[in-house]
């Protein structure tokens, strides 16, 4: 039915003269950085999605791009996307949750300072109330650049688009542009 994500870094002193806070060097703010993440997770787990809001603000850092971005993004079955993403979380943070009609996945950090790496499965009773909940952590290293670059590879070797492809980044980039251009809504 939807799906939520909130994605964050917290701050330091001399953040706003880091890499990431300068238009040239990065190519945008917030919604660039970790806002696009979002989007292709959403994406993902949904499909095609098409911007019905988006917000880039400048909230906190005097910077000149945007620290926190705010996306609603909609599928051809009028599934919805909400996200969230920010450069003034104060604890880094990651949760995505997809919901069903019958349960709810949550899947919250990214190891280290995001915190163990958990899927939560949360299953919908026919008698409804609390659901029947299970949870998972992941305190391994994180495998997946060295999966995704494995499965480029064989890819090439297969004569195949590799899972996430140019046609992935596009959309994505389709949407952060139309924000950056003020054209949702």
């Amino acid at each position: 039915m939807f799906v939520r994500g909130r994605y964050g870094h917290g701050g330091r002193k001399g953040y706003e003269n880091e890499w990431r806070c300068s238009r040239d060097q990065s190519g945008g703010g917030e919604l660039i950085d970790q806002g696009s993440h979002l989007i292709d997770l959403s994406r993902w787990f949904m499909g095609d999605l098409v911007l019905d809001y988006g917000k880039a603000v400048t909230a906190y850092w005097d910077i000149n791009v945007e620290d926190n971005c705010f996306l609603s993004l909609r599928g051809s079955g009028g599934e919805v996307a909400w996200l969230h993403a920010s450069w003034s979380e104060w604890k880094n943070l990651f949760s995505f949750e997809i919901y069903g009609r019958n349960g709810k996945l949550t899947i919250d950090g990214l190891g280290g300072s995001y915190g163990v790496e958990s899927l939560t499965y949360h299953k919908m009773l026919p008698e409804m109330g609390p659901p029947e909940t299970t949870k998972w952590e992941y305190p391994f290293p994180d495998r997946s650049w060295h999966l995704e670059y494995q499965d480029f590879k064989r890819a090439i070797a297969e004569n195949r688009n590799p899972v996430g492809n140019i046609n992935d980044a596009v959309a994505m980039h389709k949407i952060i542009f139309q924000v950056y251009a003020g054209q949702s809504m």
